[in-house]
């Protein structure tokens, strides 16, 4: 007898039973999903949106050809199923997810193909004419930045040279052509693996080469004046007159968006303390300048009793105020955070015109869409995602029943009205910052733990003094008055600089995580989408992926060792995270890389100094300790020319050996050997010796993306076919 024609109960075979049990199951499932995005239904719209910037971020995460179109056929190929099977609301939104995150990978593709532009391939000196695109004066570092279209047929369309101010004429605008001899040099490559990388923005701004002018600038035509750049050029200057020293550097920020002029020290301080978006022009100082503007013109007009009668002076106030953000937008450079929070502004007034929600999700999807659409590569920047992660956490926030409850105006005393606030100021900086330190942590390997406090005196201080007080000292400087606001301005700004030093420097107020796997990021970023999106406690459910993200950070191992793409810099990473570099005359822009790679808050040590190295003028000998073994490190550090057998003999006792030169075929260390040769085809590399011992590369996380540095034999072969 067989048990599979046995019958149950109901006279039905066992398999049949149970393939109807699962069915029943999957049923109320889907019934159950039917239901939940039919409560959610005006929630689906920005989904579309957050697919539509998954495609674009698949693109940039993805390495290769072959794993673009494999995205692309996959999510067209769920986008087809979604429309054609099932016919559910389930499926129409996982169609439209697949279609919208299809069409923004082969977007960045399309647009990274149609950027394309030549680059120079190796260092060279020039003499050349060029047309100014732009000047962007750096004050703290004391020279002027050109963006430059040369004429000479052999070099890029455009290439960026920085000038010593001493050296640039003043007054010298955009459209002016000059001649300059400049040493320049191929669009930078990522430093080490996770750091910063320059050469794709420069590739999406069609810059093929950068570098530093050898002597002063010849000026063949003079530039335009009377263009935002100029009139942003000279009102940076004006307020640098007013307000010399690191006042000035803040003032002409808020009011220019240039951050050039903030120094060195004062921009890590900002950074530490969690209020560096103070700096950077974004939703906070946008909706100063349209409230103020709208406030302005309420007030005036209201002085008329025929225009209050005769006109709606909200709606006159709201266009005022719009024209107002459209103008600072422009004025500040039109950078990606400034027109987010100006097209959200614009959506804000047109709601509060039609008499709809002020701000919402759809408005921010609306917004970013429109950046996408015309920008995609904005996504892949710090800028982007902390402007947005910024303003989704307060609108995800102010709509939870809670907050709804809590925050709501009410008729109560003034001290209630002024604790009710406070706390929805506390609720929403401490929301804004826990939302951002991922994304800290995974860009800038550190992140501010003490920003909610500082926030909350230096946010009113910014909007309510700060930017007040530097407009009325522009306007009354038209009329010979502005002196005594200025002093004012200038004592505010002191006062939260001071403020940003004070929490900066406390102890514990910055963490710091060497790296961060992209899983681990991504999950994330998922989970948080996923908790600002819905309504129901069905969010709650986004503390998962956040949760397995989150866990995935802090145990990620920390680099052992760290080798530059051109072999000479190197920093052995101790057991306490401190850098140790081998070269003590190492440049604060590699040493500030190796710290933030390495996860040390702090300036990087000198390996000749340590106790487990031993070396020389030309060359270190280092005894790494890992998890009971040791690896002997062997770094080369001059250009002096060492014996044959003695290099050979050095390499055979070594484990790993780097230099900035070619090392001969004989030298054969244990396990790893990089030298000019293979760091050109690497570039820069992470080394792990815990547990399996593993190398991160540079040009593994770059793939074959547009941007990433032609390897070696590649360049040699287009210089034989020259």
């Amino acid at each position: 007898m067989q048990w599979t024609s046995a019958p149950n109960i109901e006279g039905a075979p066992l398999p049949q039973r149970a393939r109807g049990y699962w069915e029943e199951r999957f049923r109320a499932g889907r019934e159950r999903v039917e239901a939940l995005l039919e409560a959610e239904r005006a929630q689906l719209p920005p989904w579309a949106v957050v697919g539509f910037g998954a495609g674009i971020a698949c693109w940039f995460a993805l390495g290769s050809r072959t794993e673009w179109l494999a995205l692309l056929a996959i999510a067209s190929g769920v986008a087809i199923a979604g429309f054609t099977v099932g016919g559910g609301r389930a499926e129409r939104a996982a169609g439209w997810f697949a279609l919208m995150m299809a069409l923004g990978c082969g977007l960045i593709w399309i647009r990274s193909e149609r950027v394309a532009a030549p680059r120079i391939d190796r260092p060279l000196v020039s003499t050349f004419n060029g047309l100014i695109e732009r000047v962007e004066p750096r004050v703290a570092k004391g020279d002027v930045r050109l963006t430059l279209a040369p004429t000479d047929p052999s070099l890029p369309p455009r290439v960026r040279v920085s000038v010593k101010a001493d050296s640039f004429p003043q007054g010298l605008t955009s459209g002016a052509r000059i001649a300059v001899r400049a040493r320049l040099a191929p669009p930078p490559p990522m430093v080490l693996p996770g750091t910063y990388d320059f050469a794709r923005d420069l590739w999406f701004q069609r810059i093929g080469g950068v570098g530093k002018a050898l002597g002063p600038v010849e000026v063949l035509a003079p530039g335009r004046s009377d263009g935002l750049d100029g009139v942003r050029d000279q009102l940076g200057r004006h307020i640098r007159e007013r307000l010399p020293g690191p006042s000035g550097g803040i003032a002409t920020a808020l009011a220019t968006g240039d951050q050039n002029a903030v120094g060195e020290d004062d921009a890590d301080a900002m950074r530490r303390s969690g209020l560096t978006h103070l700096l950077s022009v974004s939703g906070l100082h946008i909706a100063a300048v349209i409230a103020a503007a709208m406030l302005l013109t309420l007030k005036l007009l209201a002085l008329s009793e025929r225009l209050a009668l005769r006109f709606n002076l909200v709606l006159v106030a709201a266009a005022a105020g719009a024209v107002a953000g459209i103008a600072y937008t422009l004025l500040t450079g039109a950078q990606v955070p400034t027109v987010r929070s100006c097209i959200v502004a614009l959506l804000v007034l047109a709601g509060i015109a039609l008499g709809r929600e002020a701000l919402s999700i759809r408005l921010l999807s609306v917004a970013a869409l429109a950046i996408l659409l015309i920008k995609p590569e904005s996504i892949a920047g710090a800028s982007f995602q902390l402007s947005f992660a910024a303003v989704t956490a307060i609108i995800a926030l102010h709509s939870t029943g809670w907050a709804r409850r809590t925050f709501m105006r009410r008729d109560e005393g003034p001290f209630a009205r002024l604790g009710r606030a406070l706390l929805a100021m506390t609720a929403t900086g401490l929301a804004v910052e826990l939302t951002l330190i991922p994304l800290a942590l995974y860009h800038f390997h550190k992140a501010g733990l003490y920003g909610i406090g500082a926030n909350l005196v230096a946010i009113p201080l910014t909007t309510f003094v700060i930017m007040p007080l530097e407009a009325a000292s522009l306007l009354l400087d038209l009329v010979g008055l502005g002196a005594p606001f200025w002093y004012l301005t200038g004592l505010s700004i002191q006062f939260l600089l001071w403020l940003a030093h004070w929490v900066g420097s406390a102890s514990g107020a910055v963490a710091t995580l060497a790296s961060m796997p992209g899983w681990a990021f991504a999950f994330m970023i998922a989970g948080g989408l996923w908790l600002a999106m819905w309504n129901g406690r069905v969010r709650l459910l986004g503390l998962v992926p956040v949760a397995l993200g989150a866990t995935g950070a802090a145990l990620a191992p920390s680099p052992d060792l760290l080798v530059t793409g051109d072999g000479k810099h190197l920093a052995v990473v101790e057991s306490d995270g401190a850098p140790r570099i081998l070269r003590s005359r190492t440049g604060d822009f590699i040493r500030d890389v190796f710290a933030e790679t390495a996860g040390f808050d702090g300036d990087p040590l000198v390996l000749e100094e340590a106790p487990f190295a031993n070396c020389s003028r030309d060359s270190c000998v280092a005894d790494v300790m890992r998890e009971g073994r040791t690896w002997r490190v062997l770094a080369t550090r001059s250009t002096a020319s060492i014996a044959w057998r003695d290099l050979v003999r050095s390499c055979a006792a070594s484990d790993i050996a780097v230099s900035d030169r070619w090392l001969p075929r004989s030298c054969s260390p244990r396990w790893l050997k990089l030298d000019r040769d293979s760091l050109g085809r690497t570039g820069g590399v992470a080394i792990y010796l815990r547990g399996a011992p593993r190398v991160v590369t540079v040009s593994s996380q770059l793939g074959q993306h547009p941007w990433a540095p032609a390897p070696p034999s590649a360049m040699r072969s287009r210089k034989r076919g020259r």
